[in-house]
């Protein structure tokens, strides 16, 4: 089996909005693509595309596939969560997103998040008793709602998989597309 063969047939959606940390959306859906997953971006509202944070300035826009309120996490075999401080802040007000996660959380399928994405599983009631990492800022928050946190590079915990910062990407992905290959497809 080729390296682009090796997820043929998993699903994954991201899910995300306005202001996602570039890389923690487009490095890891790539690295998806190339190893044979089909990715759907997800954002709510009708947008078509939403538009990344690079450092200290506006990215490059993404192409949304799904409309948050047309995904079924029935037809996923994982979800990811990007980070960036604004994407994950504007996700937590948005019932539906929330909602969406959830699912996925009752589902067991693995569930990804990055940098400030766990902020959302907090909302979404999964971190209690979880071991999880993320930016070192949200460390409180997550011990405050129950989680372990570990300041490590990536930290898999059941069908969590987190990291902590764009520099983690590697290993995150990596732990996504192991979790996928132990997962059936949807």
């Amino acid at each position: 089996m080729t390296e682009s063969e090796k997820l043929s047939g998993r699903r994954v959606a991201v899910l995300a909005t306005d202001g996602f940390e570039q890389s923690e959306l487009t490095e890891p859906k790539r690295l998806l693509e190339v190893a044979g997953a089909h990715v759907d971006v997800i954002a709510p509202g009708g947008a078509t595309q939403i538009k990344g944070w690079d450092n200290k300035n506006w990215g490059d826009p993404v192409n949304v596939d799904v409309a948050l309120k047309d995904a079924r996490p029935e037809n996923y075999d994982a979800l990811v969560l990007p980070g960036g401080v604004m994407n994950p802040d504007k996700l937590r007000l948005e019932p539906d997103a929330i909602a969406f996660i959830v699912r996925f959380g009752e589902s067991g399928k693995p569930i990804a998040a990055i940098c400030h994405g766990p902020w959302t599983l907090i909302d979404a009631g999964l971190v209690k008793g979880r071991k999880l990492t993320s930016w070192p800022s949200l460390r409180k928050d997550l011990e405050n709602a129950g989680a372990q946190w570990e300041d490590s590079e990536v930290v898999r915990d059941g069908q969590l998989i987190t990291s902590r910062k764009p520099q983690d990407i590697p290993a995150f992905s990596g732990a996504v597309m192991a979790a996928l290959e132990e997962v059936g497809g949807a």
